[in-house]
């Protein structure tokens, strides 16, 4: 409640790492040296930097407009290899242009990502811009790193749809593209086209006195065309001159700073450098149709060491290594960790396979999504851009091994495996690994696809990728919430413009060179495919235009209401959810699973939802009597250690695998799980299918129920609308469009002549956005069934197969009316025992600590709130007395407290004036 998004400040360390990172914590976890297992308890976990001395690269976004004098001002990059060069030289190769977009010395980059600065502060969403915070050396603006036939310095990308905004994406396919990295050892490869050549680049750094020199060698085949390297930009220059191989230009009045291009002798390529405007520092390289090669070095410095840097020119060029075969190993050990099964307590529980967590490489696991090959190995990706393969996924789990497999990916949140390849989806794009020496690991990052476009905004996730029958790819990106640090202007409440994608689900070709957009409107999507059936499914998140958790049926073309990610003109109707969910319930929602194979029981056939908040699954049935989709849901009980987020179902066991990580808030503490929900055989009490018809409500169970004793008492219904605005999520309304809720009678409950189903007779049904069903009621094995049911009604259809029940009287319909409210001698006086319990069952907690714990709350704390000064956004203060507490509940984007963003919902019509006098009373009790 109140102004929510709480940000962590200092390191949770140790403790806090051990107590909540993982299920089975006191698991002993082993890795493999070669013959050998080493042990190591948990209690000696230690992480050690986000970024690996000896990996070459990390993929990220970069801000370089404010390098300072003399560099281009227009020049940043949503899509970067981060170089380590060796001798604390660095570069960032900008795989949408092509080009170098920086050079510098000193520090890397400072490591403020969102998986970054979370890495081992759990909790920390106070993610910031990547900017350059070492020594500069050279750059280029925002323009193609190569043209063909002449120096191009003109951005070739299309313009973006809102008027003097940045481009993103990828520059035309048919003027180059980006292909690819191979890991060859500690250095990195580059792969491109241009035109309809190929390059291979190598960088790398050398010194000379204390003078660092970039190095750029290549390999060009079929490069039919003469090309131009478009290598540095220098603004303001105050001279420049070319003499042989070697081009400067000087900055200073009185030019004693120097920027040097210069060609190495003994190449293969024709080289020449050139100077354009007195600012552009090219080269350009003679066309040939057979394979050649070149080195290039780049310098910034005193103008004093030309002398020197031209002695350094005199070094030869030096071949290529054989990077197409592959480079050594950088993880050859693999960890070998044991399982913990859970006890058979009900139809479906939750196994846990225990993360790697005392790795040799001290590498964190916040496992973000996993995919099965054929034989039941597994690959998984995690937040921090790395791939694990596993082995021994079997019934018992003693002996699950874990080897590294890929890493320094952007912010992958999906893995695929189709026919045995690996295919990734983080902020670069699709990429799809290559192990090209069989030894375990990827040695050839392929740009499977990178044609949707993708800005560094850090809300404009990747946010999901399905593999489809067709053999293409759904992904969902995220809508640029405004909600963090950002780039690009304000379009509405709640969102910036990033990019032409963002906020759409858009399905990518096989051979992942084009794509159609099919949805927009969306905020934070996630998604779900039938792999047989092709059916495309997403969830959405709650917040801005988007008043709670909806679950959508997707068809080509939809709109779903919000304008920020519309990307088209014509005005749209928004197309409704399969169903609501009440933000108590799924306050925050991730993808879809279907249930495919005959080993799950029950649950066999149906779609599942994944709820981060929650956390856990639910249920999915749809009405198959409406002629608008329409569905409902309920809850799976079972232990979830950690936010649920993804899954996917093992071909060799037939079970459902789920993974996830805590950062954005849930109410779990945990902070990373992989879970295997395993069906036990035992009986499954939920519902497995239901119809909103006008005569009233049909439930289906798995099990048979006892009918002796069953009473209209043992149901409650209630209804309600959400009002879409630009507000945080909604509070609840009435039909007459007043707030609050509507509780219907029911009539009369009838038991199906199988005993499996029940109908409920309920006055005035109605289309509306949000009904709740709760029941008590005792199956035939004497089992008590205490639970809700959530779903929406899109379209009332006549009662089907009313054959199912006998003696039901109909007329009572005509005898019962709508109760407008509850009863209110029903309520109890207000306390704070209630407000404590309203605190927990309108999911408060998982927002808010009722201590003084900000890590992983998204509002700020509720003990010593009573009375406190608060200080606004706007600077403005407030002391926090029963009115201000009122306010925050009803209308929470009155008031932002500074330091926090608006993200939380109204509670108009969901709380009375009785529950936020518990609320306030509860508050007050919490002062110390």
């Amino acid at each position: 409640m109140f102004s929510i998004l709480g940000f962590s400040k200092k390191y949770i360390g140790v403790v806090m790492l051990l107590a909540g990172f993982l299920v089975s914590a006191l698991m002993l976890t082993a890795y493999t040296d070669k013959k050998t297992e080493l042990y190591a308890s948990p209690d000696s976990l230690i992480l050690n930097p986000f970024v690996e001395p000896d990996f070459p690269f990390i993929s990220t976004s970069l801000d370089a407009r404010k390098l300072g004098p003399h560099f281009p001002e227009d020049n940043i990059s949503a899509r970067s290899l981060a170089l380590q060069l060796g001798d604390s030289a660095y570069a960032c190769f900008d795989t949408d242009l092509l080009r170098w977009s920086v050079g510098w010395t000193g520090k890397f980059l400072p490591m403020v990502l969102m998986a970054q600065i979370s890495y081992k502060d759990f909790f920390n969403k106070n993610n910031k811009v990547t900017t350059v915070t070492g020594s500069p050396k050279i750059a280029t603006g925002l323009y193609a790193g190569w043209s063909e036939g002449k120096p191009d310095f003109i951005d070739p990308r299309e313009e973006p749809e809102i008027a003097n905004e940045i481009k993103w994406g990828s520059m035309p396919a048919e003027k180059g593209r980006w292909n690819g990295v191979f890991v060859y050892g500690e250095k990195a490869v580059l792969n491109y086209s241009v035109g309809k050549a190929s390059v291979y680049e190598l960088p790398e750094s050398i010194r000379f006195e204390d003078q660092t020199v970039f190095v750029r060698k290549f390999q060009i085949e079929n490069a039919g065309k003469e090309l131009y390297l478009n290598a540095a930009e220098v603004t303001n220059a105050s001279g420049s001159e070319v003499k042989g191989k070697i081009a400067y230009v000087y900055q200073g009045a009185n030019k004693d700073t120097v920027t040097a291009i210069a060609v190495l002798g003994k190449a293969t390529l024709n080289m020449q450098p050139e100077v354009t405007k007195n600012q552009y520092m090219t080269v350009r390289i003679a066309p040939s149709n057979k394979r050649g090669e070149g080195t290039i070095l780049v310098w910034k410095g005193p103008a004093n060491k030309k002398s020197a840097f031209e002695k350094l020119c005199k070094k030869k060029h030096i071949t290529l290594p054989d990077f197409r075969k592959g480079g050594e190993s950088h993880w050859g050990q693999a960890v070998i960790t044991s399982g913990e099964l859970a006890p058979d307590t009900a139809a479906y529980v939750t196994d846990k396979l225990t993360l790697p967590l005392n790795n040799p490489w001290k590498r964190n696991v916040r496992v973000a999504d996993i995919s099965f090959y054929k034989n039941g190995r597994a690959t998984a990706v995690t937040f921090e851009g790395d791939v694990w393969m596993i082995d021994g996924i079997d019934k018992n789990l003693k002996s699950i091994r874990w080897k590294r497999f890929a890493s320094g990916l952007h912010e992958p949140l999906s893995i695929e495996v189709v026919r045995d390849t690996v295919y990734v989806f983080g902020r670069e794009g699709i990429v799809r690994l290559h192990d090209l020496n069989e030894d375990g690991e990827a040695d050839f990052y392929e740009n499977f696809s990178n044609v949707v476009t993708q800005s560094p905004e850090s809300r404009e996730w990747a946010a999901d990728m399905v593999y489809a029958p067709d053999g293409s790819f759904y992904v969902a990106k995220g809508g640029t919430q405004s909600n963090g640090p950002g780039v690009t202007s304000q379009v509405t409440k709640g969102f910036r413009a990033g990019s032409k994608h963002n906020g759409t689900i858009l399905k990518i070709s096989p051979d992942g060179r084009s794509y159609e957009v099919i949805a927009t409107g969306l905020r934070g999507p996630y998604i779900g495919i039938h792999p047989e059936k092709g059916t495309l499914t997403a969830s959405d998140q709650q917040g801005n235009f988007v008043p709670s958790t909806p679950i959508y049926l997707i068809k080509k073309g939809d709109y779903y209401g919000v304008p920020a990610s519309a990307h088209r003109k014509d005005n749209p109707p928004i197309a409704p959810p399969l169903t609501w969910i009440p933000h108590r319930v799924d306050r925050s929602s991730i993808s879809q699973a279907w249930v495919t194979g005959n080993k799950m029981g029950p649950l066999n056939g149906d779609l599942i939802h994944f709820s981060f908040a929650h956390p856990g699954l639910f249920r999915v049935l749809i009405d198959s009597a409406a002629s608008i989709p329409q569905g409902g849901i309920s809850f799976i009980q079972a232990d979830y250690p950690a936010p649920t987020s993804k899954g996917a179902m093992n071909p060799i066991d037939g079970q459902l695998y789920i993974t996830g990580f805590n950062l954005w808030g849930s109410s779990s503490s945990g902070i990373s799980a992989l879970m295997r929900l395993r069906y036990t055989g035992k009986q499954m009490y939920l519902p497995n299918q239901f119809q909103a018809a006008k005569q009233g409500i049909v439930l289906g169970f798995d099990t048979e129920l006892d009918g002796t004793g069953l009473n209209v008492s043992d149901f409650a219904v209630k209804r309600w609308n959400y009002k879409r605005t630009e507000e945080y999520g909604s509070g609840h309304f009435k039909l007459d469009g007043t707030s609050g809720e509507e509780t219907l009678e029911v009539a009369g409950a009838y038991l199906s002549t199988d005993r499996k189903k029940i109908l409920l007779l309920v006055p005035d049904m109605q289309d509306v956005m949000q009904m709740e069903v709760a029941y008590k009621i005792k199956a035939a094995d004497g089992k008590n069934i205490n639970d809700r049911f959530w779903f929406t009604i899109n379209n009332l259809s006549q009662l089907k197969s009313q054959s199912d029940f006998s003696k039901v009287d109909f007329s009572v319909l005509e005898k019962k009316k709508v109760q407008s409210e509850s009863k209110p001698e029903t309520e109890l006086a207000a306390s704070a025992e209630k407000g404590k319990d309203i605190f927990q069952k309108m999911a408060c907690a998982g927002c808010h600590s009722a201590g003084l714990v900000t890590k992983g709350m998204y509002g700020p704390p509720f003990q010593n709130l009573y009375k406190s000064e608060r200080r606004f956004e706007d600077n403005s203060t407030a002391i926090a007395d029963e009115n201000y507490i009122r306010e925050s509940i009803l209308t929470p984007s009155a008031k932002i407290v500074k330091g926090y963003n608006e993200e939380m919902p109204s509670f108009v019509g969901i709380l009375s004036e009785t529950d936020i006098a518990s609320v306030t009373l509860y508050i007050k009790s919490l002062k110390k």
